[in-house]
């Protein structure tokens, strides 16, 4: 495995390669990662994490400054996983101020998007920079974060780019918590309740899928349930799994989304929701 730190020489590394996989990452890799850099596996000859904690994607009040860096963790993570490691300096992909961005859908301004402003703009940007860098066949990302997925495979789509984007499941613990880089921010009273916000986005689907169509009363029941515990919650929202569009009675491919605080730690999740016809929704 080479770990290579310049954009340079990423391209000479790679100029030969027939094929590449790639997963962009911000470190701190916990085995939801793993899971993506091995369906990579499966879609390239040759294997490229990056490891870049990107400025552009946090706000001013963000935790940019203290989110966790374990280069060498990761790189040990890796070893036998990835061909190669690419972990540039903010200064080789941003070596003057960035001012050229992506104009995206109003969708990204919705959900997340309404409560961390500029986030997506930052995380097109970022990954379109990376992708012109890698040039890869293929890329993998976690339907975790469902809309950053949603985002990329428009850009993806509308700006011709040559990269297939492979969806990746979400990786949970034993008892359902989604993994993530941030969990590391519980403590172990917030971790014992973190689930909590998993329950409730499967009791929506649990309804939905047994007849329940008023999706405002199952959204507004959520976000009183997880108020009650203690939770600070930015959305519940079920929408069209394609088009992230407010959810319509009668459509069959669903996706419930989740983003809600717990103490200092913001969480995020969903569930996608598959009807069949005969359900008469």
């Amino acid at each position: 495995m080479q770990i290579i730190s310049t954009t340079q020489a990423l391209r000479d590394r790679l100029k030969t390669e027939p094929s590449v996989a790639f997963v962009p990452t911000m470190g701190n890799l916990h085995q939801g990662h793993l899971a993506l850099i091995r369906q990579a596996r499966e879609q390239g000859r040759c294997v490229v994490v990056s490891i870049f904690v990107n400025p552009l994607q946090f706000g001013p009040n963000e935790d940019f400054a203290n989110y966790p860096r374990t280069f060498e963790q990761d790189c040990a993570k890796l070893a036998g996983l990835a061909d190669v490691v690419f972990a540039p300096m903010v200064a080789d992909l941003y070596p003057e101020p960035q001012q050229v961005f992506i104009d995206l859908p109003p969708v990204a301004a919705e959900l997340c998007g309404t409560f961390r402003p500029g986030h997506f703009r930052g995380v097109a940007t970022v990954v379109l920079k990376l992708f012109n860098i890698v040039q890869p066949q293929a890329a993998v990302f976690g339907k975790k974060d469902y809309q950053q997925l949603h985002v990329i495979r428009a850009m993806v789509r509308q700006l011709n780019l040559p990269v297939e984007i492979v969806a990746g499941e979400t990786l949970r613990a034993g008892d359902n918590l989604a993994l993530s880089s941030r969990n590391a921010y519980l403590t172990a009273e917030d971790r014992t309740e973190a689930v909590r916000l998993y329950w409730n986005l499967a009791l929506i689907r649990e309804s939905i899928i047994a007849g329940n169509s008023d999706f405002s009363a199952l959204e507004c029941a959520a976000i009183a349930d997880l108020e009650a515990h203690g939770w600070r919650v930015d959305y519940v929202s079920v929408r069209a799994a394609e088009s992230l569009a407010p959810a319509k009675i009668g459509e069959m491919n669903l996706v419930v989304l989740a983003a809600a605080w717990l103490g200092k730690t913001r969480l995020i999740d969903n569930l996608e929701i598959c009807l069949n016809a005969d359900k008469g929704l």
